[in-house]
């Protein structure tokens, strides 16, 4: 027994062990996304639409059958005073007592649609439709979370890349304000040109502040839809993005778009809701159908104050009953044209549904092939301008040390670097993430 409840603690310490890792360190982008599809609250909702559309299923089954119920009904009454009277019709002297009489009924009733057109039938399928449905939109809900985790990972390997850059500037900056200084001091720099650079170290450290701000946001909105709480070393992983991935091979939107018709599941969303809009026409029109029905019962009762026993009254009070029963309609006021003109409408409105679903399933591959190709041809320019502005940035500085080139020149090119360095990752990452959403509508899986 000691060994068993040993092992036992050891297996919960194990398991505890391994939540507290799946809440911390650093994740990669199919840990974000495995993790998102086990705990997310939006597909625990979908799920609970699954099951209630399964239980509608199970219903819809049962109307299929006869329904069969017992009913029984007891009743007691006492006359608490006993009273004597004369009656005149026959003369006699007549008299009541005081007593308790008691009754009992007992019935067993079935009844059973043998046809009613056919509509429980449809109704059972449209609830199979509807079941089919909710999981696809679970699917499709999974698709969608997915693409947010890899916009917002996406946003902050971007922005992990930025305060990087605005660390290595401040270092920087830093070092040229010792120099300042030190030329300041000898007399080869005004107070006016050193109180400048110690300006733009304070700026470069605002900036520095600003971007990891910005990053540490970026993390609290992934956190928040990972359904993460209380982890405060929670951290992504920045992988290492070549040239060569940044530039790679785009498939081109037609080929996005034929596969994505036929695997996207919110197009089949819509698809199941023109054909259950269609099973609602169907039972519509079978409102102008006749009702046919069947109905059986047996009853029998009992009661107090007679000279048979409660088995002999059961047996002679026992009564049999069956009917069948039609009903067919011939003046509705219009109710089921009126069905039928609604059921018709709703199956235009699905069709449009479907066709503007379509529409923006086009315009979103053709918007990220558009991106994805102006993000290459701009990450091409800006990888030759960061070279360019580095080398004249460098020449500046060491120009600016011996006195050569003033704070102006200096604070240009600086800034000249670093708005090519952000149009070089800003280029980078979108280009990344446009073919990564691509290739994910083709049907592959999200990866950067």
């Amino acid at each position: 027994m000691n060994r068993k409840i040993i092992a036992l603690c050891a297996v919960a310490i194990a398991l505890t062990a391994s939540a507290d890792e799946t809440v911390s360190g650093t994740w990669s982008l199919q840990q974000c996304i495995d993790y998102a599809m086990d705990h997310s609250l939006q597909l625990r909702q979908k799920q609970v639409t699954v099951d209630r559309n399964e239980v509608q299923v199970e219903a819809r089954k049962g109307a299929l059958f006869p329904s069969l119920s017992f009913a029984t009904n007891q009743s007691a009454s006492w006359r608490p005073w006993s009273e004597a009277y004369y009656n005149l019709s026959d003369g006699n002297l007549n008299s009541t007592s005081s007593e308790v009489n008691y009754n009992g009924s007992y019935g067993l009733s079935a009844n059973w649609t043998v046809w009613d057109g056919g509509r429980n039938r449809k109704q059972l399928k449209k609830s199979r439709l509807a079941k089919e449905q909710s999981e696809v939109d679970i699917e499709s809900t999974r698709l969608s979370l997915q693409e947010q985790i890899v916009q917002i990972y996406v946003q902050i390997l971007y922005q992990t890349e930025a305060v990087r850059v605005n660390r290595e500037i401040l270092a920087n900056t830093r070092i040229q304000a010792d120099r300042a200084k030190a030329m300041y001091e000898v007399g080869n720099m005004s107070r006016a040109d050193y109180a400048q650079m110690e300006a733009q170290v304070s700026q470069e450290e605002y900036n520095v502040t600003n971007a990891e701000t910005q990053l540490a946001s970026f993390k609290l909105q992934l956190k928040q839809l990972l359904e993460i709480v209380d982890s405060p070393d929670f951290d992504v992983a920045v992988p290492e993005i070549n040239p060569d991935n940044v530039l790679a091979i785009l498939p081109t939107p037609a080929d996005v778009y034929d596969m994505a018709l036929n695997t996207r599941p919110e197009l089949r969303y819509y698809r199941l809701g023109i054909e259950s809009a269609e099973m609602d026409i169907d039972i519509a029109k079978r409102g102008y159908y006749p009702t046919l029905g069947m109905s059986a019962g047996i009853n029998t009762s009992n009661m107090s104050g007679l000279d048979k026993s409660f088995g002999t009254q059961l047996k002679t009070n026992l009564n049999n009953n069956i009917g069948l029963s039609i009903s067919i309609p011939i003046f509705d006021q219009k109710q089921n044209k009126t069905n039928v003109a609604t059921a018709r409408l709703a199956r235009e409105s699905a069709q449009i549904e479907l066709e503007l679903e379509e529409k923006q399933l086009r315009s979103d591959i053709e918007t990220y092939w558009l991106n994805a190709v102006n993000a290459q041809q701009q990450f091409r320019n800006a990888t030759t301008s960061v070279e360019s502005m580095r080398t004249s940035y460098d020449l500046v500085s060491e120009q600016f040390a011996v006195g050569l080139k003033d704070i102006v020149d200096l604070q240009t090119g600086k800034n000249n670097l670093i708005q090519a360095e952000q149009q070089m990752l800003q280029a980078k990452y979108t280009a990344v993430l446009n073919r990564a959403l691509l290739l994910f509508y083709q049907g592959s899986p999200l990866t950067l």
